[in-house]
């Protein structure tokens, strides 16, 4: 399976407001630590707003900052939201599906359950198990200004 570039992305936003949950970040602070385009950034930091992971502040003190506590924050959750509009295969798009076999493929069926047992698994992750007490995150998540 292949996670695609907006949910990793979408991951180190969380990941990166939650190591900062004391205050609104920037998304030009989150682009510099995730080497990533302020862009890009902000069309995935629309998303987690409209799905209720991020609070985002608008205006000169704007900013984002988790939507919700780290706690109830499953990864699992997180993955499908992103990912569910993404095919696997060629076969679980309606509209691009060109495969003959499609009434008769079990393989379909087989992916879809390891899917579902990979999302599954990441249920049992919450935000909170990947940046507390990982104090090697928190110290790459630092703004480049306070590094010495």
């Amino acid at each position: 399976m292949r996670i695609t570039k907006r949910t990793n992305l979408a991951m180190r936003v969380l990941m990166y407001c939650a190591a900062h949950q004391d205050r609104l970040v920037t998304k030009s602070e989150i682009a510099q630590c995730c080497n990533t385009s302020e862009n890009h950034l902000a069309q995935v930091i629309n998303q987690l707003g409209q799905l209720g992971y991020l609070h985002t502040q608008r205006g000169r003190k704007g900013g984002v900052m988790l939507g919700r506590p780290m706690a109830d924050i499953r990864i699992g959750d997180v993955f499908r939201a992103l990912e569910s509009q993404v095919p696997l295969t060629e076969c679980f798009a309606d509209v691009d599906n060109t495969c003959p076999l499609v009434e008769a493929c079990r393989l379909r069926i087989a992916v879809a359950d390891a899917a579902e047992a990979f999302y599954a698994h990441l249920d049992d992750i919450t935000l909170d198990a990947l940046v507390c007490g990982n104090s090697r995150l928190l110290e790459i998540m630092q703004p480049v200004a306070c590094r010495a």
